[in-house]
């Protein structure tokens, strides 16, 4: 064919590509039977990991009169963060929020307006998307439980849990995923990092604040009951959190394989950091230090599970154990505060060090698969990243103590009287107990 020939041709070469182009453009948005099946079972599993994972990893670390309190507050939450995010959760979090779209969506899908058999988000059904978030806003909330174990109304924690899934929760997942500011500086935040574990950590920790010390602490031993438990529940963190992160990619291909690969370097390496950190520092390795390092590990390649490679998560997982131990020993001790299950040390702190990590790992010349939108450089990825990180921490805090003012004032309090917390919550809060002796 001659280059006149091709001239020529070219006014019907045009007329094929606008031909074709709006059925590519509609091949987006196919309904994929395997990502679907793929996103059902990551759902299952992220659910799996509040109930039963959280709930047994916590119980565990109470004292037997407080074991029932903790599961019952998991599991409750789990049924009020399923309604409230049907109600107006998913709207205000992924919906157009019109003028104020930077900072929270509207309300155009409460009530799942519109998100019917039909409707779909990229190439599953919708339905799917939403209740995958949903189970999303189901744990960030569930995890605040751990900072203020044995000393919080149940009442108020309910109603607290409520406001703030509004107020701070959905906004700020609107931030990152649903078209939000920090999304268009391009912070990475593949599966909850700044969203999910920097929010709670912050948020326990001020609450544990407010609320004050558990009483007798820190003069009085409070030995976790039951390690076993807790150790179960670890591992099925562990389990759940492939869902968590490889399903963040919404689709069954290459990006989620390799989520669910640094997903599994990273938390072993975490749990072998703060093992031996333990072990050098205290003479033996114990089981909590290995299921809590598992979870930093967990929580710091959460942010970068999407975008670094085998050995930016190898880092990752080292620096989560070692800095998330200091964090929960050294920084608790230095502080006086009382995060009962140490929520902050390795929530917040995991997430921050995952977080600021991504920034770095994500780079191609560090095996990551680039780094986010409008960012050329590793200086220019870390300030985005820092912002993230920042803006979550100042929004969290201070929303959460406004939020437990409001909370307190109208419930008469936010915590059991002294007699209750001597007692337990097992039975002053729920008339039951954990263990028949």
């Amino acid at each position: 064919m001659t280059f006149s020939s091709l001239g020529a041709r070219r006014p019907l070469l045009a007329a094929l590509i606008l031909a074709v182009a709006p059925s590519l453009a509609m091949a987006e948005d196919t309904l994929s039977s395997g990502d679907t099946a793929w996103m059902l079972t990551a759902t299952a599993l992220v659910l799996f990991m509040t109930i039963p994972g959280l709930a047994l990893f916590y119980a565990g670390m109470v004292r037997s009169k407080n074991v029932l309190s903790v599961l019952m507050q998991c599991f409750a939450i789990t049924a009020l963060m399923t309604i409230l995010w049907m109600v107006f959760g998913y709207s205000m979090a992924f919906e157009d929020g019109g003028g104020l779209n930077a900072f929270v969506g509207g309300l155009g899908k409460a009530f799942l307006a519109g998100v019917g058999v039909d409707s779909l988000s990229g190439t599953i059904p919708e339905t799917v998307f939403m209740t995958f978030q949903m189970t999303f806003a189901i744990i960030t909330p569930a995890l605040m439980v751990g900072a203020f174990a044995e000393r919080m109304k149940f009442s108020s924690m309910l109603l607290f849990m409520a406001i703030w899934l509004f107020v701070v929760y959905a906004p700020v997942c609107h931030w990152v995923w649903g078209g939000g500011w920090l999304g268009g500086w391009g912070v990475l935040d593949f599966a909850g990092g700044t969203v999910v574990h920097i929010n709670a950590g912050i948020a326990g920790l001020v609450t544990a604040i407010v609320l004050g010390k558990r009483k007798g602490y820190p003069t009085t031993a409070m030995p976790p009951h039951n390690l076993s438990l807790t150790l179960v529940g670890a591992s099925m963190l562990w389990v759940g959190w492939f869902g968590f992160n490889a399903g963040s990619e919404l689709a069954a291909d290459g990006v989620a394989g390799m989520a669910m690969a640094v997903t599994q370097i990273a938390t072993a390496a975490a749990a072998l950091g703060w093992m031996f950190s333990e072990w050098l520092s205290h003479g033996k390795p114990s089981v909590l230090g290995i299921a809590s390092g598992a979870v930093a590990g967990l929580v710091a390649i959460t942010p970068a599970s999407g975008s670094v490679g085998p050995m930016g998560a190898l880092v990752i997982g080292v620096v989560a154990g070692i800095g998330c131990f200091f964090a929960a020993t050294r920084l608790k001790r230095a502080f006086g505060y009382d995060d009962s299950l140490d929520v902050f040390g390795v929530h917040a702190v995991g997430g921050i060090i995952g977080a600021m990590l991504t920034g770095i790992f994500s780079a191609s010349a560090f095996g990551g698969a680039g780094l986010g939108d409008g960012n050329n450089t590793v200086f220019a990825q870390l300030v985005a990243q820092a912002v993230g990180v920042i803006a979550t921490l100042i929004y969290s805090g201070v929303a959460t103590v406004v939020i437990l003012k409001i909370v307190g004032s109208v419930t008469g309090g936010l915590r059991v009287t002294e007699e209750e917390e001597e007692i337990g919550l097992d039975l002053s809060c729920h008339d039951e107990r954990g263990y028949i002796i």
